[in-house]
């Protein structure tokens, strides 16, 4: 150690800094102590320390639109930096994989691929409210009959999911050029039009982008025992005996929801209150949109531990893309894109169709698996996923 002299480190020192009230992380070689920052993270405190005692440069490249303004909170965290005989990267992370996505990074910069298109975004936000004023002059022309209930409640669906679009760019600052500016705008959309927290959603969202298909670090993974999902959870939980529920059912009772609007609906027909399904219709279709479209990327992709990888390999480990149309960039609000999203998440999503080629090529120069699938497949594969998972449970409950 005096032959580095003071504030040079290790890997292996900074690796022992990872937890809760002792949290190191390396940027470009920097070493920086975020444990008291860490809870004033604008991201959220998690989503920090899941990169504790790790190599969090990529990371930070690809939450910050502005990394220099970020620089300033950084400077008084700084501790020092890593000895000269240690590698940029930490553990399973490969240098030439690493090296060459900052090539693409820099690549589709000057491509001018993080510059957003303000008449897209206008454009879309206005037939949002157009849906909205639509939905409620219908009920207002026409009463409330069960023809236009159910066609209030359509046409409210549709609105609310693609609301939930926009509000996902201005929560990932891909909109404007100020933070600021994308933080109000995300509020109010994601306040008003979803009637959802703003602050939530960050806390949640970024740390699934950090550590997709991670458990205990990827909040959309944790099924609260309702599902087990993945190879690896499934005989976890059979080999341990848990059984909270019929895993090997899971497939099937992923669809309760539905019977369970049926029945209500059912219900209120006979009682003749057709307007008091209209909330309920409207959400059941959205929240059902949502799921498919998020989960057909995720859900039947590698789900497991901790394994520290680099950005790219692990990003297309964890997510696949729908194939490209106009439909399904509209439906999917461009999350059929969802392998550039997550390894851009800053960029704006109408250039991801550009980016992708260049994507493809790089994953195809180090053999990183691109899968690309249709939107019947997609769907598919969401139950063929949970069945699987449900399988190996129960062969590993009895025989394990």
């Amino acid at each position: 150690c005096s032959l580095r002299g003071p504030g040079v480190y290790t890997w292996d020192e900074v690796q022992k800094h990872c937890h809760r009230n002792d949290q190191w992380l390396v940027i470009n070689r920097k070493v920086y102590n975020v444990t008291q920052w860490a809870k004033r993270h604008p991201g959220g405190l998690r989503v920090i320390s899941h990169y504790a005692g790790e190599d969090a440069t990529e990371a930070f490249l690809a939450f910050h639109p502005n990394p220099k303004l970020v620089q300033k909170f950084l400077k008084p965290l700084l501790i020092g930096e890593l000895a000269v005989t240690e590698p940029s990267q930490d553990r399973n992370k490969n240098a030439a994989v690493v090296e060459d996505f900052q090539a693409l990074r820099t690549r589709a910069e000057g491509l001018g691929l993080f510059q957003a298109q303000p008449l897209f975004f206008c454009l879309h936000l206005g037939h949002i409210l157009l849906l909205e004023l639509l939905a409620w002059m219908s009920v207002w022309l026409w009463g409330t009959g069960w023809r236009t209930t159910l066609l209030c409640s359509f046409i409210l669906a549709v609105a609310q999911a693609q609301a939930g679009w926009l509000q996902h760019d201005f929560g990932h600052l891909s909109v404007f050029k100020l933070s600021r500016w994308n933080h109000i705008f995300h509020k109010f959309i994601i306040g008003h039009l979803k009637g959802a927290s703003g602050n939530w959603w960050n806390h949640r969202h970024f740390q699934h982008h950090a550590k997709p298909n991670v458990f205990s670090k990827d909040p959309d993974v944790n099924m609260l025992h309702v599902f087990v999902v993945g190879d690896i959870q499934p005989v976890e939980y059979g080999i341990k005996k848990i059984k909270y529920m019929p895993y090997h059912h899971q497939h099937q009772y992923f669809f309760l929801g539905i019977f369970s609007l049926i029945h209500f609906l059912y219900f209120l027909r006979n009682v003749g209150h057709a307007f008091a399904l209209f909330p309920v219709c409207a959400r059941f279709l959205e929240s059902h949109w949502f799921v498919w479209v998020t989960q057909m990327n995720h859900l039947p992709m590698n789900i497991d531990h901790e394994k520290q990888q680099d950005w790219l390999s692990m990003q297309l480990s964890a997510t696949c893309n729908i194939e490209q149309s106009c439909f399904n960039d509209w439906f999917s609000g461009h999350l059929n894109f969802q392998i550039e999203h997550h390894l851009f998440p800053t960029m704006p999503r109408h250039n991801y169709q550009v980016l992708a080629p260049l994507v493809r090529a790089l994953c195809e120069k180090h053999s990183i698996p691109y899968q690309e699938k249709t939107l019947w497949r997609g769907v598919a594969d969401v139950v063929r996923s949970l069945k699987n998972s449900g399988d190996l449970w129960m062969d590993a409950y009895l025989h394990k």
